[in-house]
């Protein structure tokens, strides 16, 4: 009988604010961090991975959310938890003392997402699959018995759930061999962080239509003239038979996003990202109205099911942009995606953080092969950069992310590079601070 002897939440976090690598107009000092699980056994070899994302100062809050979720785990046999994923999720989630400090959101959601993204990595790699082929080759009415449907009823029943499934079971091996050929589509947001200069912006545009991408997206928000420019720029660059998108990450009330997406109309970017505060549905809704054909799209920060849900129902966006590390897992992005099939709404995952990469194209592949079975307006997010630090990386080629094929959800993260970017203690932050500390004894001496 194998068992979870032990549990591992480590605080990594990459110093990608030195390159201003992710920079925004919300954030433009992010250090790309996770909140890094490991579920070890007493069989050697076997372990569960698991994260969320988080950009630099309170990921350790996040850590010890994670060490509190994942507590009642050590001791429990691997076979019993992963042939009851649902169950599992259940148990966790009913802690009412951790509930109360969400519930189903901020920190103990994001703690959530990490410990069961773990343990759904264990229960692909005891199947010997990686995620994706797990998930589809699940009977539909066994993988609704994990998801979380709580406050969705009067949305997605279950017996709808597991009849969309149902459906796609005589296409999906079809659909399986289609992506083995062509990959699934994504769109690179490498180019376009804010803190890049214009000749970067330019050469980096340059290298993303040169590797296939026929979308790229461009960060916006801070000030408008700077943003036409780089919009001529970005334009200039790839054409206008390529899609390009803007992405303001939050910065505007509803008001000044509607002027300041006008401003930008002549460009014509396929959607506008996170125009307002993520929680506020009615005003996507608004801002989706009166910008149109411009699409909205919003999701990243989605904090739960029952937002999506508003949103849906609101037909507050045209793009639905789920995380993979801020909803509690599969058993909660799982109904995401039911309800956006039923409203007609694409899902394009969120990929802009340290491992979201490869975590999403598992979900992009299982929309494909057993929810939408289609590629139309949909594509995921590419962002090239760390994912050196990773077991598994996920595999981009001409635009498309290659299947994975290794057993698990591709979230296990070297040893060598935990030991050098774990906060405060790795070799890379330990030597920051004694330079730190030398120039501080210098500036004391002068």
């Amino acid at each position: 009988m194998t068992r979870i002897v032990s549990v591992d939440v480590v605080d990594l976090r990459f110093p990608t604010s030195l390159s201003l690598d992710g920079s925004d107009a919300m954030n433009k000092d992010a250090d790309y961090s996770a909140a890094y699980v490991v579920l070890r056994t007493d069989e050697p070899g076997l372990a569960g991975h698991g994260f969320t994302f988080t950009i630099g100062r309170g990921n350790d809050v996040c850590v010890l959310a994670a060490e509190h979720r994942a507590a009642p785990l050590v001791g429990r046999d691997v076979d019993a938890l992963v042939g009851d994923l649902g169950g599992v999720y259940r148990e966790l989630a009913s802690d009412s003392q951790l509930r109360w400090l969400g519930p189903d959101k901020g920190v103990e959601h994001l703690a959530m997402a990490a410990v069961m993204n773990a343990v759904w990595d264990l229960a692909a790699r005891v199947a010997g699959k990686p995620l994706w082929q797990l998930l589809v080759d699940m009977d539909p009415e066994a993988l609704v018995d994990t998801l979380d449907l709580t406050y969705l009823s009067d949305v997605l029943t279950r017996d709808e759930a597991i009849a969309m499934l149902a459906s796609s079971m005589p296409q999906r091996a079809e659909r399986v061999a289609d992506l083995q050929r062509t990959g699934y589509p994504c769109y690179t947001t490498s180019a376009g962080w804010l803190g890049y200069s214009d000749d970067k912006l330019r050469r980096l545009a340059t290298e993303a239509l040169e590797q296939g991408f026929r979308h790229v997206k461009l960060k916006v928000g801070a000030n408008l003239e700077d943003d036409v420019r780089r919009c001529s720029i970005a334009r200039e660059v790839i054409g206008w038979d390529a899609n390009l998108m803007i992405d303001a990450n939050q910065v505007w009330d509803v008001p000044q996003a509607i002027e300041w997406v006008q401003a930008l109309a002549e460009f014509k970017p396929l959607w506008i990202e996170e125009p307002t505060s993520p929680d506020d549905v009615l005003g996507h809704a608004a801002i989706r109205k009166a910008v149109a054909p411009i699409g909205v799209a919003t999701g990243e920060h989605g904090m739960n099911r029952v937002l999506f849900k508003q949103l849906f129902q609101a037909e507050a966006i045209d793009f639905c942009q789920l995380d993979a590390a801020r909803l509690a897992s599969i058993n909660e992005i799982v109904p995401v995606y039911l309800m956006a099939l039923k409203f007609g709404v694409p899902v394009c995952p969120h990929a802009g953080g340290v491992g979201l990469c490869e975590l999403v194209q598992h979900l992009s592949v299982f929309d494909y092969v057993a929810v939408s079975g289609t590629t139309e307006h949909r594509v995921t997010e590419f962002v090239d950069h760390l994912h050196e630090h990773f077991a598994d990386p996920c595999i981009v080629s001409d635009g498309a992310y290659v299947l994975p094929s290794q057993p698990g959800f591709s979230a296990e993260i070297h040893e060598a590079s935990v030991a050098e970017y774990a906060f405060p203690d790795g070799s890379f932050w330990k030597g920051r601070q004694a330079a730190d500390d030398v120039v501080d004894a210098a500036g004391s001496i002068r």
